[in-house]
């Protein structure tokens, strides 16, 4: 992490955010004193000098502009606001302390996907909660989506969203930015109703609408014919009356179908910023050029909300009674609203969903920017073609752990098994979990807290955080044999796979657990497979295979300081000769030395 450009970034904000707060203050002030100014000079013209109206006046105007400038500061200061936080959040994280972050994906959590909860894909604590920069639905459900221990069909889709988080990561600004805007929206912000609604088909009875062209003219002509006497001034009020009431009549129709504007105001101003600023940058990534493309292309997305914003405007004001009455009765209002949105509709229709897409696109590739954002060590994976599995990495780490206490660690693997022995707490689940969670972090296009790491396509099957299932009156070993024959039925398919067990049988008695554990890894040894188990069964290192591919064995091991217990956290090849239960129990008072 560039700590030193946030807490920069983080100064400037927090500089410029006081210099605002000090402003508004005057402001305030100003505007009570223009708003006593303009009644006193009103009042001079009522009492004493008609000129003293023309000073209300020329006050008054003055007055308007002022609280259009309030707004803007107000404005500057939400979004400054909603920036700090989001450079907290960068900070937090680099910290390791970003464990209390609201959205953790536990909705997306799969029963039928082991995986979710083995690798800590979502739920508390989880690779989303970290990463996660979306803040509407359409950005977290296309997030969670791209976190899938099934390979992607193809690389090149992986690898233009790798050069997409890539120029994110050259342009921070761009990103924080961004993000603030989002922040504003409100929590899980979702546009599927507003789309469904924009994209449904168009009525055809619209040809009631160009009565709205008619009030205004016959009114000043009724006023013109009146000045001449030729009408009488008693039928005046006759067409605004009329306009008023055939408005009225209207009224539920022009409602339902200005109805959508309702689902969006709030937000339109936000996206209209985030869309012009994607817009207006000159991307050079083939992503972001596309997003870029969705937006302009026919029809400029950030033009189009600000027509909108203008409608959405113009809408919320017939809510005022006076100008209710006013604006149907003089121009038939709710007809001008009505025709300006098919309008819109007739055009926007066909590419709001695109726009959105591309929007949630955006956070996504921002989410993923997060990773390089908030580690100091990190690349884009190398992904490779071919049906051989292959791994290779360098130093290594876990995203989920803080920088500082985050153990690297190397691998080279091919078709191959490798049983992992070592003390309790020695590293192994956490590293089994580490390469997986990487390789599925390669998959999405996200980069991963390594110097280097290469990976061929794959399908990741896990079998970690086993549980009985009570309503269902299934023990953990029944679990764990279920999922370990999920594993031997795929690989019969004759595809890539890695494979990641720990403690294998863990649920049953030595002599069935060993027997099991041989019989599976046997099954599992194969040239399309990288398998590794976790195990404290030393018997299992002797194993060999019964074909050509190999069986490894590598270790974590402990070391006594001070009589106290420590782990270095690194992977060494061999099996591992020492336990460390023992001891553990004398330290929790469990198991008491006898004299």
């Amino acid at each position: 992490m560039n700590r030193e450009f946030y807490d920069n970034e983080r100064e400037i904000d927090l500089t410029e955010q006081k210099s605002l707060y000090r402003r508004e203050k005057k402001v305030s002030w100003v505007r009570v004193g223009l708003f006593l100014a303009t009644v006193a000079s009103f009042a001079i013209g009522y009492d004493y000098y008609r000129e003293g109206y023309w000073g209300a006046a020329i006050l008054f105007l003055i007055f308007l502009r002022l609280v259009s400038y309030h707004d803007e500061i107000k404005s500057r200061q939400k979004f400054l606001t909603s920036r700090l936080n989001v450079l907290n959040s960068y900070i937090v994280r680099a910290r390791g302390t970003w464990r209390k972050r609201s959205q953790d994906g536990s909705c997306y959590l799969k029963n039928d996907r082991p995986q979710d909860v083995d690798l800590y894909i979502f739920g508390a604590g989880s690779i989303f909660q970290y990463i996660c920069a979306a803040r509407t639905k359409r950005g977290r459900d296309r997030l969670a989506e791209s976190l899938s221990p099934i390979p992607p069909k193809s690389f090149s889709e992986v690898q233009l969203r790798q050069r997409g988080v890539a120029e994110l990561l050259q342009r921070p600004r761009l990103s924080l930015d961004l993000e603030a805007y989002a922040r504003l929206m409100p929590d899980n912000h979702d546009t599927t109703e507003l789309i469904n609604a924009v994209e449904v088909p168009l009525p055809h009875s619209n040809k009631i609408y160009y009565l709205r062209f008619l009030p205004l003219p016959i009114f000043l002509l009724q006023c013109f014919l009146t000045y001449r006497e030729i009408l009488d001034p008693i039928l005046l009020p006759v067409v605004p009356f009329l306009s008023l009431i055939f408005a009225f009549a209207m009224l539920r129709r022009t409602s339902e179908l200005l109805k959508p504007l309702k689902m969006f105001s709030k937000e339109l101003k936000l996206y209209q910023a985030i869309f012009d600023r994607l817009e207006s940058t000159d991307f050079s990534s083939r992503s972001l050029r596309k997003i870029r493309d969705d937006l302009t292309d026919e029809v400029s997305a950030a033009q189009y909300l600000k027509m909108l914003s203008l409608l959405v405007k113009v809408a919320n004001a017939r809510k005022n009674p006076v100008a209710y009455v006013l604006g149907n009765g003089l121009f038939l209002l709710d007809f001008f609203c009505a025709a300006a949105f098919l309008r819109w509709r007739s055009t926007a229709a066909n590419h709001l969903r695109k726009w959105l897409d591309a929007w949630s696109e955006v956070e996504v590739l921002m989410s993923f920017a997060s990773i390089g954002q908030t580690r100091s060590v990190y690349c884009f994976p190398k992904l490779l073609d071919g049906d051989k599995p292959r791994i290779k990495a360098k130093n290594l780490s876990s995203l989920l752990i803080a920088d500082k206490k985050a153990v690297e660690n190397n691998a080279d693997l091919r078709a191959s098994t490798t049983i992992i022995t070592g003390a309790n707490m020695s590293g192994k689940t956490t590293w089994i979990r580490t390469l997986a969670s990487a390789v599925l972090l390669a998959y999405a296009g996200a980069p991963v807290c390594a110097e280097s790491f290469s990976v061929s396509k794959m399908a990741i099957f896990t079998s970690i955080r086993v549980n009985d299932d009570i309503s269902q009156g299934m023990s953990t070993f029944y679990a764990e044999l279920l999922r370990i024959k999920s594993m031997i039925e795929y690989s019969q398919k004759n595809l890539p796979m890695l494979i990641c067990i720990d403690e294998i049988f863990k649920g049953t008695n030595e002599n069935d657990r060993l027997l099991g554990a041989r019989e599976a890894i046997k099954r599992l040894t194969n040239e399309r497979s990288i398998t590794l188990v976790t195990t404290h069964d030393f018997e299992l290192c002797e194993m060999t295979s019964n074909n050509d591919v190999p069986i490894y064995n590598a270790h974590f091991q402990e070391y006594y300081e001070d009589n106290k217990i420590k782990f270095d956290f690194k992977l060494r090849e061999g099996r591992c000769t020492t336990t460390n239960a023992k001891y553990l129990l004398k330290m929790t008072g469990i198991l008491i030395d006898e004299e």
